[in-house]
């Protein structure tokens, strides 16, 4: 694969979790985050796009919404549970999509705010129709993702390099 092919990131911040007595790395979803897991997984179904891989933190909200969004696609991406993503910022999440070979053409991160979201603000140079107003005018919600796009090699990931192409959230 020539790595001016455009590629794709789709930046997922994990569903609703649950506030019980334990440690916050391990939040269960809420009953909400657990139906809205699964209206995510559809509509990162509806987008097409072919996702070779699925880089996923391995807190348990985000482990569990992965879980029920990846049903939703006709084929289950290779899925890495990497620590470093939970409550990483936007430089140490670069830092982990710059280990990505350039054979891998799309990405889903699965992951936390505030780092998701200002991953896709701080990636976006550019953005297609309203995508940009209507992310940051809802702040980023549990359960939304933001597709960008970018032509380079993931080593060469840096901020400003992609285009947002859409957003969504569970209250569009």
């Amino acid at each position: 694969m020539s790595v001016a092919e455009p590629r794709k990131i789709v930046l997922f911040r994990h569903a609703k979790a649950d506030w019980p007595q334990v440690s916050d790395h391990e939040r269960p979803l809420a009953e909400r985050g657990r139906m809205d897991a699964a209206v995510a997984g559809r509509k990162l179904a509806d987008t097409g796009i072919p996702f070779d891989l699925a880089l996923c933190s391995t807190a348990t909200r985000t482990r569990e919404t992965w879980k029920l969004a990846v049903q939703e696609f006709p084929q289950r991406p290779k899925t890495v549970y990497e620590e470093r993503l939970y409550e990483a910022s936007p430089g140490e999440l670069i830092a982990v999509l710059n280990e990505t070979p350039d054979d891998v053409r799309n990405v889903l991160l699965i992951g936390h705010n505030p780092g998701v979201q200002a991953l896709a603000d701080i990636l976006a140079g550019q953005s297609e129709g309203d995508a940009r107003e209507r992310m940051s005018s809802r702040d980023f919600p549990t359960a939304a993702f933001a597709v960008l796009n970018f032509s380079s090699s993931w080593k060469a990931l840096e901020p400003g390099l992609g285009t947002l192409l859409a957003y969504w959230a569970p209250t569009e």
